[in-house]
């Protein structure tokens, strides 16, 4: 699908992400904010995507695995529930909510953010609070990559220079596979065996 760019004004086409909804696969998605904007560097803002995060996990009854929230992009590997197996859909319910909450936000407190998120689709004017397309997905079918995952995400923070131990960050699962109580969230546990 192609868009207008509101800074360059050139056409911007949006990625198209094929997912495989296969029935006993974990899956790795990772989405990032519009223009890898730091719209996720609020605790308010974190605070909306763990509320859609618990919301979807009711709906979708998925196990959650592991997640990390950075400034501008988010982790999540989780194993669907094998009767109700469509990312599409979930992501949908995790992205369209925290999106709306922060656009509604913009107009009121920052309204000058807007233009740089307004994007033209034919007639239609939308406004961007996440990168166009579902984002990177993968489907995991070893409990060894499943438990790197998990290592990879909780080591984000770290990378980035925002903490110096995984579970200093309490916008992870870290603290809970750390064992620290209460936690934002509380995980789902593996499977046994590899």
């Amino acid at each position: 699908m192609k868009f207008v760019d509101p800074v360059s004004g050139k056409p911007v086409y949006r990625k198209r992400v094929r997912h495989y909804d296969e029935a006993g696969q974990a899956r790795c998605l990772t989405f990032s904010c519009y223009y890898r904007y730091r719209f996720l560097e609020k605790d308010r803002t974190r605070q909306w995507f763990l509320e859609a995060l618990r919301a979807a996990r009711t709906r979708w009854r998925f196990a959650l695995w592991a997640y990390v929230i950075m400034p501008d992009h988010v982790h999540v590997l989780l194993y669907p529930d094998p009767q109700k197996p469509s990312i599409t859909q979930l992501l949908r319910d995790l992205k369209e909510p925290v999106g709306r909450q922060a656009i509604a936000f913009l107009r009121e407190h920052a309204p000058e953010w807007l233009a740089r998120v307004t994007v033209r689709e034919g007639q239609r004017v939308r406004y961007r609070f996440w990168q166009p397309g579902s984002g990177y997905d993968r489907n995991i079918v070893q409990l060894a990559t499943v438990k790197a995952e998990i290592k990879y995400f909780h080591a984000n923070p770290v990378r980035r220079g925002l903490v110096a131990h995984p579970d200093d960050w309490e916008w992870s699962s870290a603290r809970w596979y750390a064992g620290i109580r209460p936690v934002a969230i509380e995980m789902d546990p593996l499977p046994l065996g590899e």
